[in-house]
């Protein structure tokens, strides 16, 4: 999502998105994943750290996200590998040669994120919140899907669909936990915590907020196969004013996705809530670097391109 963000929110945030491999592909849009930048300077095995996850971890209306805040702090080289309504499976489906690049961080934040991007025995999802209804091949978005299910599905179909669902999300991560071999860093990044009060008369109350879907079992499964965990609970500086990067100004932004333009965030991650995501993920992520506070110098970017890695 990194090159449609950047384009609709030019005027806020330049997110410098670039194509980090054009044999990893985005598979909702069937062509290389663009990612945010700035581009690394040098990618030697571990010596760079990995974010993967959705638009929480990009940082969408943000210009210091918490990939970065981290990078500053560790003097280490971050890959912001993440992509806006992204789940588990959006990495997990087909995760060569991704693999190359996680594997070859010297640790790795991996996001919880929203378990209505997974595929179930109804509907097929390609890793981001839209499916397509394998009965008819319908496409529509996951809050459509469940709300059919809602008004028109027996009760007992419904909480079954949900919970294959969750379970498939666990697998999802599972299967790419099974591959990597660097360490890693569980996030939980979000307005409210993993155990949430579900109710089953609309998809907001089937949801909860973002990471939606989502409760504490679920993260606890996926949990005890990572090296260590990090939460972060907060709402800190929501509504977010959007003002121009150049000026100051109030902007208004459009996109595709939403119905309404927007002149306040108030569902992403504010830049006050990127800092405290940095602050939970500092400790964990020095532990599994080996970095001493104060010790690091500042990673820079820079516009070449050496390494390892193509």
């Amino acid at each position: 999502m990194a090159a449609e963000y950047q384009d609709a929110d030019l005027r806020v945030v330049d997110y410098q998105a670039f194509c980090l491999d054009p044999r990893i592909i985005d598979p909702s849009r069937h062509r290389p994943l663009r990612i945010r930048g700035p581009r690394p300077a040098r990618l030697d095995p571990g010596g760079y750290f990995v974010c993967l996850g959705a638009a929480q971890t990009f940082g969408r209306f943000c210009p210091r996200p918490f990939p970065t805040l981290l990078q500053e702090r560790l003097g280490l080289p971050v890959l912001n590998i993440s992509h806006g309504g992204a789940g588990p499976s959006f990495f997990s489906r087909n995760p060569e040669p991704l693999l190359t690049y996680l594997n070859g961080a010297r640790f790795v934040v991996l996001q919880v994120m929203s378990g209505r991007s997974e595929s179930n025995s109804l509907f097929e999802s390609s890793g981001v919140g839209h499916y397509r209804r394998r009965a008819d091949g319908c496409e529509m978005s996951s809050d459509a899907a469940f709300q059919g299910l809602i008004q028109g599905a027996p009760l007992g179909v419904l909480a079954s669909v949900v919970e294959e669902t969750r379970d498939n999300w666990v697998a999802s991560y599972m299967r790419l936990l099974d591959r990597m071999t660097a360490p890693t860093v569980l996030l939980w990044f979000s307005r409210r915590r993993p155990n949430y009060r579900q109710t089953l008369d609309s998809v907001g109350g089937l949801f909860g907020e973002f990471p939606q879907l989502v409760n504490g079992e679920m993260v606890r499964r996926v949990r005890a196969r990572c090296d260590a965990f990090a939460s972060c609970v907060s709402r800190r500086g929501l509504p977010q004013k959007l003002t121009d990067r150049r000026t100051g100004e109030a902007v208004t932004v459009q996109d595709e996705w939403t119905a309404e333009p927007w002149v306040l965030n108030w569902y992403y991650p504010s830049p006050e809530m990127h800092e405290d995501a940095a602050d939970a993920l500092e400790g964990p992520c020095r532990r599994l670097a080996g970095v001493e506070r104060g010790r690091a110098p500042i990673a820079r970017a820079a516009s070449g391109w050496r390494g390892l890695f193509p």
